[in-house]
């Protein structure tokens, strides 16, 4: 089992910056909003998201944190994100990779663990553990078939088997789910 390789993504972009409706569609938008209600405070100092694509999600976090830092592979993607928020950080990487230096009290990893195979999800785990032990982890994992070789809950199951950080479902919906990743700092998981 590989990860999606680079030329699949940038070939989901081709010809738009919006593959997958996030502007316009109710699901999407709806999905946003769960997330944003999910998050573990009401402000935050610095936020990484992971797989930022166009930047829809990233203008409703950036609206929450003193600062915003979004990464992803995809050229296409990145211009839209910037456009969408003028004043975040971004950084193109394909992952496995180090991820961007920060204080980070909040890491967001929507709809990106199916991207990866079991050996980048567990990279990512452990990179994530050792850099960030007092930030808390919010994954978005949808629950349709994903077309990439793993699907949504075989990888969340491979990136929480992975961190040593304590879990927990805080939305659980038919096509997706939201779970916290707690602090390795924290005695109790994050709640609102």
């Amino acid at each position: 089992m590989s990860a999606v390789k680079r030329a699949a993504l940038d070939a989901l972009y081709a010809g738009t910056d919006d593959p997958w409706n996030f502007r316009t569609s109710d699901y999407e938008r709806q999905k946003y909003d769960a997330t944003i209600a999910t998050l573990p405070a009401s402000r935050l100092r610095h936020v990484l998201e992971v797989g930022c694509g166009n930047g829809e999600l990233a203008r409703r976090l950036a609206a929450r944190c003193d600062d915003y830092t979004g990464v992803d592979a995809v050229d296409v993607a990145l211009e839209a994100a910037r456009r969408a928020v003028p004043q975040g950080n971004f950084v193109q990487s394909y992952l496995p990779c180090d991820l961007p230096e920060g204080d980070y009290d909040l890491l967001v990893l929507s709809e990106i663990l199916y991207f990866l195979d079991a050996p980048g999800l567990s990279s990512l785990a452990v990179q994530i553990d050792s850099r960030w032990p007092a930030a808390t982890v919010l994954c978005v994992t949808w629950l349709g078939p994903s077309g990439n070789p793993l699907e949504g809950d075989e990888a969340l199951h491979l990136f929480g088997a992975a961190t040593s950080r304590r879990t927990r479902c805080v939305r659980m919906e038919a096509t997706y789910r939201i779970d916290l990743f707690a602090s390795l700092t924290q005695k109790e998981p994050p709640c609102k």
